[in-house]
């Protein structure tokens, strides 16, 4: 029997994911389905699947899963995408909706365009999480972790490491256009100092307030963009004394503008952008 499962496709910042809303329909194996609806070549093609869900502490709630299945606990960019989809589709008004996710239930602040539609919207990603039990990292000792030096089958690495709701570890690098981000990501993703993976962020820092980002996504690969990670970064440059306040973070798909404000949240702003919708059949 073929079901047909209606969902919209949208980015924020080149970062892409199928978006199904399950508030009037359902599926039934959310990773199997992922799977086949992320593949680029076989499905609809995505970095993952988000699926919007009724909540009954917010507004929405959203779930996300990678390319291979595995399911996250939190999406910047995607996050971004779930809000401009619920205030056009008339679920939620704004200017402040709430999402619930495995991050805890966050205050997203949407900016129509002319038309009326979501275009740009500003996240309060909460407070970084320091403690490396929580990430979880293991095998060093320091508290927090910054600037901490590893070494995986002889390459080592200076890490910052922090969780915005998803493990990140961040890398200060040289002429990132160059560096190897899929042969050191997929080393770091799968060592064993991430007991539950983790997403890379190599950073080179351009210019004071403005550094370049490439991101290696758990479960995923390299994407175009990951804002969890441009938050991450913006914590790790204040963890090393580097920058303070907010920074531009260009990625290979967009800039976003991201803050680490007095109140010890993390604000990060940028685009959400419907690329087409229609009706996916699945077996």
């Amino acid at each position: 029997m073929m079901n047909k499962i209606d969902f919209v496709k949208m980015h924020g910042a080149g970062n892409d994911y199928i978006y199904v809303s399950t508030f009037d329909q359902d599926v039934n194996d959310l990773s199997a389905f992922s799977i086949q609806a992320s593949d680029r070549h076989f499905g609809i093609g995505g970095d993952g699947v988000i699926f919007i869900m009724p909540s009954d502490k917010a507004d929405a709630r959203m779930r996300m899963f990678n390319q291979d299945g595995s399911e996250a606990e939190m999406c910047g960019n995607g996050i971004r995408c779930l809000a401009k989809y619920i205030v056009d589709n008339k679920i939620a008004e704004g200017p402040i909706v709430k999402v619930e996710t495995g991050r805890g239930i966050l205050d997203l602040e949407i900016f129509k365009n002319n038309a009326g539609l979501v275009d740009i919207v500003k996240v309060n990603m909460g407070i970084p999480i320091l403690d490396p039990k929580l990430i979880p990292v293991a095998g060093i000792n320091s508290n927090p972790v910054v600037n901490e030096e590893i070494n995986i089958y002889g390459s080592k690495f200076s890490i910052t490491s922090l969780s915005m709701g998803n493990p990140h570890a961040v890398i200060f690098v040289k002429n990132l256009d160059k560096y190897p981000v899929a042969e050191d990501g997929a080393l770091i993703e799968n060592s064993r100092f991430f007991p539950k993976r983790v997403n890379v962020e190599f950073v080179e820092i351009l210019k004071d307030g403005f550094v370049k980002q490439r991101t290696w996504e758990r479960g995923s690969g390299e994407t175009l963009a990951c804002g969890t990670g441009a938050a991450a970064v913006c914590a790790a440059l204040k963890l090393n004394g580097i920058m303070d306040g907010s920074v531009e973070v260009e990625l290979l798909g967009g800039v976003l503008t991201v803050e680490w404000a007095e109140s010890g949240e993390i604000f990060m702003k940028g685009p959400a952008v419907e690329v087409f919708n229609g009706k996916y059949q699945i077996k």
